[in-house]
């Protein structure tokens, strides 16, 4: 019989042995705990089904949960270790930066409003479009390393959004968000002259925040890309705007959505969806065009005939 110190190993399996009712209260709750991140990389890894209710998940849920349950129920005598594994396991994750109770609450906190409050994804941009009309005026432009520029998005960083804690993984779209706000809060439309496409430098806009929409999208694609976000400009029939990168994730989106919904704009984008075009290579690009009172706010809902990324 294997002995370690005074005790044997059936003395030892009688010392962790849990007793009934408590043993199936603590199955059932380690089931739930398990299914949880399990559940969250499923739900980022398959395909959506669209079925009504999200039923498709709620099943999913259900099936990892049971398979859990039995698996533990098998493994009763040592339920006690498994809860020991598994906090540790979390424990470790919080404390060196990797996956943590943090994290899995995030996570799962994101998902689940997201599957209650669906971002509304628009028509997928092809790799095939127009050439994008004064492309090289426009990159040029783009002042983003402008001392000027670049002092006008630190303080709308310092002004909109400071407190909000936690989404360390989304710190820049945060601030690029505080950006967003600041300039559309101010935003004055001013035509072009007549009968002319006229182009201003984002130091041209920034003393009064004029300007028609590329003048806007020009200025706004500035104050991103200086903070360190990714915009892109996109080109329709008779308009131009900004959109910036968001990630290439499902969960991206669904964290997102969810800073936008309930930290952010709660109040701007209440009843509303989120609006964002997916291009050709999977990557996120939300909406931020002047029209819009949130990122992510409805397009004018034009046919896209070209797009400029500025990364």
């Amino acid at each position: 019989m294997i002995k370690l110190g005074n005790l044997n190993y059936q003395t030892l399996k009688e010392r962790l042995r849990i007793k009934s009712p408590w043993d199936s209260i603590i199955i059932f709750l380690l089931s739930i705990l398990f299914t949880i991140p399990v559940f969250i990389i499923a739900h980022q890894k398959l395909i959506d089904l669209e079925w009504p209710i999200h039923l498709d998940r709620i099943l999913l849920f259900i099936l990892i949960t049971t398979a859990f349950h039995l698996i533990l129920k098998a493994m009763r005598r040592i339920t006690l270790i498994s809860i020991i594994i598994y906090v540790l396991t979390l424990l470790y994750g919080t404390i060196f930066g990797g996956y943590g109770f943090v994290s899995v609450f995030d996570d799962y906190r994101s998902m689940i409003y997201a599957m209650t409050e669906d971002p509304n994804p628009q028509d997928l941009i092809v790799s095939k479009l127009l050439p994008f009309p004064n492309k090289y005026k426009i990159i040029k432009a783009v002042e983003y390393d402008n001392p000027r520029i670049r002092s006008y998005a630190l303080r709308a960083t310092t002004k909109n959004f400071r407190k909000v804690k936690g989404y360390n993984e989304y710190f820049t779209l945060i601030q690029c968000f505080a950006v967003f706000k600041e300039i559309n809060s101010n935003w004055n439309y001013v035509s072009d002259p007549k009968g002319r496409d006229y182009i201003a430098t984002a130091s041209e806009t920034l003393p009064y925040l004029s300007g028609d929409c590329d003048d806007h999208s020009i200025f706004m694609a500035a104050c991103i890309k200086s903070i360190g976000g990714i915009p892109r400009l996109i080109h329709t029939k008779g308009h131009i705007y900004p959109e910036i990168y968001i990630g290439d994730k499902k969960s991206d989106l669904e964290a997102v959505n969810y800073l936008i919904k309930k930290e952010l704009f709660s109040r701007e984008s209440k009843g509303q969806s989120l609006h964002y075009h997916i291009d050709e290579r999977g990557k996120i690009w939300l909406n931020l065009d002047y029209t819009a009172d949130y990122p992510g706010g409805p397009f004018m809902n034009e046919e896209i005939l070209g797009a400029l990324t500025l990364d």
